[in-house]
């Protein structure tokens, strides 16, 4: 039995793509319907404002280690194979019909999308979901067509997620039971053995990241923004989970763009996505209240959150579940957010970064050169919880700031940043949202009020007159002074106790950027290779 409800192009069903055997097919149901349908399947719980709480299960993170890119002709040569996992086409093929399989006799639901805001380099997404949750979720973070788009809607790649569903490493050439396998050749991508939605919208992120450089588009694992009083000021933010990314973009001064993933073209930004998923540990009102009210709004996903029972009130501050805790929500949700998800080549770059040494300051300027350096070598501290065995900031190095959604080599995103920066004239920056006063464990997190402030006086243009000076490790240049920001958060080395200590800190720090960088000294331009010291 087929059911459908919602608009979807006759041409364009499941068993028109070769999926038989199921129950019933929902196809674009919306918000209201998808709540109502994972109530009454026991996925989660109506919360305050008609909120969807939900759990994820054993895995409260992504799984990098568990996604493969399936080997062709095509992708034999133009995929960074040291850091994706292959599998064969014909382990595919086995771990594709028994998904197939495994489906007979069950419901799935079915939403047709859209991969980034630009019509002139969008793909359509087919997102098949077991769940009516994952439906809810991707249909908030992907772009929704309009009714009349889907009547004539063609899907250029689809994702079939089923959680239920475990792999078999032997017999599916994967790591483990959970598996996310992308086949570029026939435009498929198959996820089982997880409940974290993220891995959908991550999905995506690959495809345009393989993608888009072909035809001359940076892909960027960034937010963006916008100014208010001229829209051709915008900015963009690069950075992990953690960083601040959602954040700090989120600037009620500011039209916010998007929040994490964007592509640059000759024309301009363009957001890939129609959503935010922000992260809610100790999230309040008062330092960030326009992702606080998503909390308690309809159909906004809340997800592995600790909440009142009878009150369903939600408790930011209790991570025992994990402190990869989330929002999903719809762009318009955010009342300052972009109608059309596009903007102006960028006048700023902002490279975040947490710093879980301490040895970094707060706000750097960088020349292209160090720009491209801090680019490749992507170091932060990945933040608790966002991948599976994360307890607590690590400091780790993961190039153009999202190595595990990279199918090509760096140097081709990092060439092409240098070409888009270039081109635009880009004024760039380095920001330290991690510690101040010592490493973890002895400082403290930068204050978002400072952060907020550093940034402000940065891409509003306020610092075009300031006197900077050089940073002795890395060489960047420093702000002596920054309007509304109190002078002694600017040099780390003053804001530590003991000296000595900062100084071997920051020691340890260069040196692991220059054993790491050394993978990219034979791809890049002595510029690069020196900037770290220029």
């Amino acid at each position: 039995m087929s059911t459908k409800t919602g608009t979807v192009n006759p041409n364009l069903t499941l068993a028109s793509q070769g999926i038989t055997g199921f129950k019933n097919a929902y196809y674009n149901l919306t918000e209201p319907d998808l709540i109502a349908q994972s109530i009454s399947r026991n996925e989660g719980e109506l919360g305050i404002g008609g909120t969807l709480l939900v759990e994820t299960g054993k895995f409260t993170g992504r799984s990098p280690k568990d996604k493969h890119i399936v080997v062709s002709d095509e992708t034999l040569n133009n995929v960074w194979w040291e850091r994706n996992a292959k599998m064969s086409s014909e382990a595919f093929d086995v771990l594709h019909m028994d998904m197939l399989d495994h489906i007979k006799e069950k419901d799935l639901f079915v939403q047709d999308l859209y991969g980034g805001a630009d019509p002139k380099y969008r793909i359509g997404v087919r997102v098949i979901t077991e769940y009516s949750w994952h439906n809810l979720f991707i249909r908030h973070l992907l772009i929704r067509p309009t009714e009349t788009e889907l009547e004539t809607y063609i899907s250029d790649f689809s994702i079939i997620n089923l959680p239920s569903f475990s792999a078999n490493p032997t017999k599916h050439g994967c790591r483990s039971e959970t598996v996310i396998a992308i086949n570029f050749e026939k435009r498929l991508v198959l996820i089982g053995g997880t409940e974290y939605a993220g891995e959908n919208k991550k999905a995506v992120f690959t495809i345009l990241n393989y993608l888009l450089p072909m035809v001359g588009v940076m892909p960027m694992h960034c937010s963006a923004n916008v100014s208010k009083e001229n829209p051709e000021q915008s900015a963009i933010f690069f950075g992990l989970s953690g960083t601040g990314k959602t954040t700090l973009s989120s600037d009620p001064n500011r039209i916010l763009v998007g929040d994490d993933e964007h592509g640059w073209s000759d024309n301009g930004i363009f957001n890939f996505e129609g959503g935010c998923y922000a992260k809610t540990i100790n999230l309040s009102a008062s330092s960030e209240p326009e992702i606080f009210k998503t909390t308690a709004m309809f159909s906004t996903v809340i997800e592995n959150m600790v909440y009142d029972k009878k009150t369903k009130e939600l408790n930011f501050d209790d991570d025992s579940l994990t402190a990869n805790m989330r929002a999903a929500y719809p762009m318009h949700y955010i009342s300052n957010s972009s109608v059309s998800g596009m903007a102006s080549k960028p006048n700023h770059m902002v490279l975040l970064t947490c710093d879980a040494f301490g040895v970094m300051p707060p706000l750097a300027k960088l020349t292209p050169a160090q720009a491209m350096y801090h680019f490749l070598s992507g170091f932060t501290s990945k933040a608790a919880g966002t991948e599976r065995g994360v307890r607590e900031p690590e400091p780790t190095f993961s190039t153009c700031f999202g190595a595990p959604f990279l199918p090509r080599s760096p140097e081709i995103y990092g060439k092409l940043l240098r070409d888009k920066i270039a081109e635009g004239g880009t004024t760039c920056w380095l920001v330290n949202t991690g510690w101040t006063g010592g490493g973890y464990g002895e400082g403290s997190r930068m204050p978002i009020k400072v952060t907020r402030a550093l940034l402000s006086a940065a891409i509003n243009n306020r610092l075009d007159q300031a006197e900077f000076v050089k940073d002795a490790n890395f060489g960047f240049s420093v702000p002596k002074a920054v309007p509304d920001v109190d002078q002694s958060y600017l040099n780390p080395r003053d804001t530590w106790k003991d000296a000595g200590a900062y100084d071997e800190a920051a020691k340890r720090l260069v040196n692991l950027f220059m054993e790491n960088f050394e993978q990219h000294i034979p791809n890049v331009d002595d510029d690069v290779r020196s900037a770290l010291s220029t």
